[in-house]
């Protein structure tokens, strides 16, 4: 029994966040498939696509429409339902709900009315891509989907141009190829990056180059621009020489100069960059000479 406030002491349901499959059905697990016959709703992105998957596996659970157009303003009668005892199931299109999908909302409320949430894993796109890369996996960072428009997409890429760890990214089929002419502007064109396309499907393709070589693989080959898309871009790396400074770290440098003297604003972009103090110490000299 929980005492939840509306709740009027009755046993809450339990919300779980169900992984489906991206492609290839047989990745669909036994538990995802107990979870979705089980719980009294299936909270669904696009109901109309989903009722196809509960079909095929033979499940008749009840079906509602949860997307971004509406889970914000009506999540409410999911936690109501929840908070009566009903379990009830979130899935997304295709993959882990949440990674680019809607959910976001639904589990907050959802663990602000007290609800237990239970992931149920599978699938997800940027972690097989990843996993099949060839690229350093320990970190990572996920940026999603870049701006639609060329200039928010390369003020978005100028960002994390300097970012360490390997930069992965989803981007649609219309766009892919805009998306790569962009990619080796900023981050030039040696920068090692794969594409991975339709995973799991038929035409699964899994393409490792340096994004001049892949921006021309894609470009020559228009069946490259359709399906599902993902890029993974290498990490930055300092230059080899080891007198470099980058522009993030004259960035901070420049930061830190507004705020503090010159001696300890050299020691702090140190600490935070990674840069050598006495490099940065010359270059805020430098600076203060030329001010």
């Amino acid at each position: 029994m929980t005492d939840v406030a509306g709740a009027s002491k009755t046993t809450v349901g339990t919300l779980y966040v169900v992984a489906t499959p991206i492609g290839n059905l047989d990745d669909m697990s036994a538990r995802a498939l107990k979870v979705l016959a089980d719980v009294s709703l299936i909270a669904a992105e696009d109901t109309r696509h989903s009722v196809r998957l509960m079909q095929h596996f033979g499940i008749d659970t009840p079906l509602a429409a949860c997307h971004e157009h509406n889970e914000r303003d009506e999540g409410g009668r999911f936690i109501t339902r929840l908070l009566a005892g009903d379990d009830v199931a979130l899935v997304s299109d295709a993959g882990t709900p949440l990674i680019s999908d809607p959910g976001y909302h639904l589990v907050r409320q959802a663990r602000a009315a007290g609800v237990q949430v239970v992931p149920v894993p599978g699938a997800c796109a940027l972690i097989a891509a990843l996993s099949a890369a060839g690229l350093p996996s320990d970190r990572f960072i996920f940026e999603g989907f870049l701006p639609a428009k060329a200039a928010g997409r390369r003020a978005r890429l100028e960002q994390v141009r300097e970012e360490p760890r390997t930069l992965i990214f989803y981007e649609a089929p219309h766009r892919i190829l805009e998306c790569l002419e962009d990619m080796e502007a900023v981050f030039g064109g040696e920068r090692p990056a794969l594409l991975a396309r339709e995973i799991t499907k038929t035409f699964e393709t899994l393409k490792g180059l340096p994004l001049a070589e892949l921006r021309a693989f894609v470009q020559g080959d228009s069946n490259q621009q359709r399906g599902e898309c993902v890029v993974l871009v290498a990490g930055w790396s300092a230059p080899e020489d080891e007198d470099a400074i980058g522009s993030e770290a004259q960035r901070v440098l420049d930061l830190l100069l507004a705020e503090l003297p010159l001696k300890r604003a050299a020691a702090l972009a140190a600490e935070i960059t990674g840069v050598r103090k006495n490099l940065l110490y010359q270059l805020a000299l430098e600076k203060q000479k030329s001010n």
